[in-house]
């Protein structure tokens, strides 16, 4: 029964990703930020988005992109920023200065990164670029980036349509299988969203976010031991992604690698990670089935400190108020 809690835990809605709140009575703004790449692939990283202020070294907030690409701040003081965008596996990109401004409700940067090309890039133990992607011939990438629109918008017919069109000019497209994986995910078809991921894998054994798409899929399925190894190929191919350390540490509890699933939550809270609250009740369950109350009981407090309210917040609450009262 706890274990079933758990997932329903994971599957509420999540908050957007670490934002910046500051200067509420003061003016704000609010800022969108989308990541696109410049080999023509859809988003296959969670890359690190660093809001800076003009012609400063300070970092005024940070997050990291979710599936779309996408991360935002909100409530920013007017004035001037740039914005650094960092990745395993990516060159740093900056935004250059722009703007904030009260008079708009929403301001979108968008911010084009290149893929960091290194000698022997296998096993570099970041999220590595197939060179078969790198290889895309300009008019399969252009059916490709076709796909962007009606993908994003959830057109998912439309968008399979391009995307098999970029296939068959070059069937060597990893980040084109993944999409397409997705896609036929959303379509309802299983069985050729497995297909497709395991095709993605297959032609970039780096792939970390087709791994990952593939332990949700056995995730799904209740097939834990599987959904664990995909996901540790995902960290291992991209091991500063907090969202999937989280996502393997959770798998670790319900397959009772208790360890293991301590150690990685303890690894996303070395980093910024936002939304990833969760991880500290997945620490806190992992370390009670090692009769390790006392550490537990600090981080259902340390969650409660980074997500003080809301329906996942008072569940927490409840627990740790059970498991003082047991202990006293």
């Amino acid at each position: 029964m706890v274990l079933r809690r758990l997932l329903l835990l994971l599957l509420l809605v999540v908050a957007p990703g670490a934002l910046a709140q500051f200067g509420m009575g003061s003016r704000t703004g609010n800022l969108q930020v989308r990541i696109t790449f410049s080999d023509g692939r859809h988003c296959n990283l969670h890359a690190h988005v660093i809001l800076m202020a003009q012609a400063s070294t300070s970092r005024v907030a940070e997050s990291y992109t979710n599936d779309g690409c996408m991360t935002e701040f909100n409530h920013l003081l007017v004035g001037n920023y740039h914005i650094v965008v960092t990745g395993e596996g990516l060159e740093d990109a900056d935004s250059g200065v722009f703007e904030v401004d009260e008079r708009k409700i929403s301001q979108f940067v968008y911010i084009t990164v290149r893929p960091q090309l290194q000698e022997g890039a296998q096993g570099t133990g970041g999220p590595t670029v197939a060179l078969v992607d790198l290889n895309v011939p300009d008019n399969a990438r252009k059916e490709f980036e076709k796909a962007a629109e009606p993908f994003n918008k959830g057109q998912w017919k439309k968008a399979k349509d391009f995307i098999l069109k970029a296939l068959a000019i070059y069937p060597k497209f990893a980040a084109a299988y993944n999409d397409l994986g997705v896609v036929y995910g959303k379509l309802g078809d299983r069985l050729r969203e497995r297909e497709s991921l395991q095709q993605a894998v297959s032609l970039n054994d780096h792939f970390a976010e087709a791994y990952v798409n593939l332990g949700k899929m056995d995730i799904v399925d209740h097939n834990f031991p599987d959904a664990e190894h995909f996901l540790d190929k995902a960290a291992s191919s991209d091991p500063r992604n907090p969202a999937t350390l989280m996502l393997l540490a959770n798998v670790e509890l319900l397959n009772r690698h208790f360890d293991e699933a301590i150690a990685n939550c303890r690894k996303v809270h070395t980093m910024p990670h936002g939304a990833q609250t969760l991880v500290h009740y997945i620490a806190a369950r992992a370390l009670m089935h090692e009769n390790r109350l006392a550490e537990a009981t600090t981080e259902l407090q340390t969650f409660l400190v980074e997500e003080p309210v809301g329906q996942r917040a008072d569940a927490v609450r409840a627990e740790l108020g059970k498991l003082q009262a047991e202990n006293n």
